[in-house]
């Protein structure tokens, strides 16, 4: 599932997005051969987080509904499948935390160095890593990772070759440098954090090469704390023997069913039979929390769920801005927050910026001057009927959803209900997660019912997926790298663009306001509600999650690389 917001989270700071105008160089390294936010345990089956070191042993099953069996795919680079091998298997050069500060974590990368002016970075490998075949990892497989990217423009899901003005990435001796046209600092988060590694002497040959945007990936070899073995009902992971954290993981299998429904994914959450929860749970207090002692949760805003209309002018109605308009004016957000998601999501708003978690950089004055502060039914009517569309000659608008989540089914009926008396009928269609994406990736779709698969440092991550006409496609060509809508603005390219470059923090927020004012006016996607991290716990036999308390990683399943450091934090009580 995608995405209750606690108290304690605090707005994200944007020290990762800030491009400072500095004229020194800025440099980087890490104070231990340890990632995960911990120090490297002794070998010899034991595993240490902070002071204290496990023992390994435990079997912990995640339930997280996606609508479909699995296919056993593993492509880091295929976004429909990478959230089951990115951060089990393949791993970043650094980690950051968004949710901390934009804390950094050395993972494959020891360390890193700036020169003056942001357009060049140098990482220095870490030394003694190995891929789970046992082969060394080292700089070539880096820049091969990246070069591939080049090579199969396919592959570039960030659009780092094109939109964030990459132009060479060269490896000698176990560093690697990477060079940009411009201050490239905003675009850390993406190519430091977000871009799994993989091994040259796998990908160069066969298949891989051959056709490295499709080839499965059906047995991955990777650098991460897990090997996977999987069947279309159940993808096992076990630690990997070759691991370069000695004696981590501590948790030695883990237990990924594939879950067709919230029902029974919920139902295993709360008999305790699955320990790491990842989606919606409607009462969840009296579901889950009040089942036993040892059940938890606490989901963190960082995204939005929204609305995404297709602007591409083949699709007539919803390339119509009044017809967008009508619908943006129409939905209570409110009433979907509290019934269609039980009041664990909040509401969103029009700008796309999410609060409280990114507060500073929202405006709003501008959203309750612009009408969409709270629903209108009087505009959304009049906006409707601008684009040629009334009760007397109603607009019929399918709206593509996953199948299964019923939190997003719960939403969908209820802004159904909403849109009826305007004039404009809405049919669900929920659809396997893979052929969901595959539409919604080439446009196959008038309204699309989803979110962005990951969030950054700031709203500019988020808002630069959707909107930057760098990460669009032709319709029937992949626009994977986030522009799902089709949305072209050259003035919200150069504010994008320009807040790579901004000398201070001051205007990157005022960068954002400006986008904002796109948004009000354009309305390329509707946010509809927060996408919530969504995340249930049981501390019965697993400790080292991650709470409000101690955020050390998004925490849902299907986050990554996040995953990657709940599953190096954690540890089985019973071995202990």
């Amino acid at each position: 599932m995608r995405r209750s917001k606690t108290s304690s989270l605090l707005a994200v700071a944007i020290s990762i997005g800030l491009a400072a105008s500095a004229c020194s160089s800025t440099k980087h390294t890490s104070d231990s051969a340890s990632g995960g936010g911990s120090t490297a345990a002794s070998s010899g089956g034991s595993s240490s987080t902070g002071t204290t070191t496990y023992k390994q042993g435990g079997t912990l099953t995640i339930s997280n509904e996606q609508g479909q069996t699995w296919p056993c795919s593993f492509n880091p680079y295929n976004s429909t499948f990478n959230l089951e091998s990115l951060g089990f298997i393949y791993e970043p050069l650094i980690y950051v935390n968004i949710l901390q500060d934009a804390k950094e974590t050395p993972m494959l990368a020891s360390g890193y160095k700036w020169n003056a002016d942001k357009t060049q970075i140098t990482f220095t490998i870490r030394d003694g890593v190995k891929w789970s075949d046992g082969q060394p990892l080292t700089a070539d497989d880096v820049a091969y990772t990246y070069n591939l990217m080049k090579q199969t423009p396919a592959l570039d899901n960030y659009s780092l070759w094109s939109a964030a003005g990459l132009t060479s990435v060269t490896a000698t001796g176990n560093q690697v440098t990477m060079a940009f046209k411009q201050n490239a600092q905003v675009y850390f988060y993406t190519f430091a954090t977000l871009v799994g590694i993989i091994p040259k002497h796998i990908w160069s040959a066969g298949d891989a090469a051959a056709h490295p945007d499709t080839w499965t990936d059906p047995n991955p070899i990777g650098s991460g704390p897990y090997t996977v073995k999987c069947t279309p009902n159940n993808m096992e992971y076990t630690a990997n023997p070759n691991f370069w954290q000695p004696g981590k993981p501590a948790v030695t299998k883990v237990e990924y069913p594939a879950y067709l429904d919230n029902g029974p994914a919920n139902q295993d959450l709360a008999s305790g039979k699955a320990q790491w929860g990842s989606q919606f749970i409607t009462g969840i207090k009296s579901f889950y929390l009040n089942k036993s002692q040892d059940n938890h949760t606490w989901s963190p805003p960082v995204l939005n769920v929204s609305i995404i209309p297709n602007l591409d002018p083949s699709h007539a109605a919803t390339s119509k801005l009044g017809v967008r308009q009508a619908i943006a004016y129409a939905v209570d957000k409110a009433k979907v927050s509290a019934i269609g998601e039980d009041g664990q999501q909040l509401p969103g708003n029009q700008t796309g910026v999410v609060t409280p978690t990114f507060t500073k950089f929202n405006d709003a004055a501008a959203i309750s001057a612009a009408g969409f502060d709270k629903p209108d039914m009087a505009k959304a009517a009049a906006a409707l009927q601008s684009a040629g569309y009334s009760p007397s000659n109603p607009l019929n608008l399918t709206i593509i959803s996953i199948q299964g989540y019923t939190d997003w089914d719960a939403s969908i009926a209820i802004i159904k209900d909403e849109l009826k008396p305007l004039g404009i009928n809405l049919t669900e269609s929920s659809l396997t997660n893979q052929t969901y994406y595959d539409k919604l990736y080439k446009g196959d779709y008038d309204l699309a019912y989803g979110s962005q698969p990951s969030a950054g440092p700031s709203p500019y991550t988020e808002l630069r997926a959707w909107l930057h006409s760098a990460n669009t496609a032709p319709i029937g060509q992949s626009a994977s790298a986030g522009n799902f809508e089709r949305y072209k603005n050259a003035d919200v390219d150069k504010l994008l663009d320009g807040y790579a470059t901004a000398a201070s923090e001051d205007q990157q927020v005022s960068m954002i306001k400006q986008i904002s004012a796109h948004m009000l006016q354009d309305l390329p996607f509707i946010p509809v509600t927060e996408s919530a991290d969504w995340f249930q716990y049981n501390t019965k036999n697993f400790g080292g999650w991650p709470t409000s308390d101690n955020p050390y990683a998004q925490p849902s399943a299907y986050n990554y690389p996040d995953n990657e450091q709940v599953l190096l934090h954690l540890y089985y009580k019973p071995a202990q």
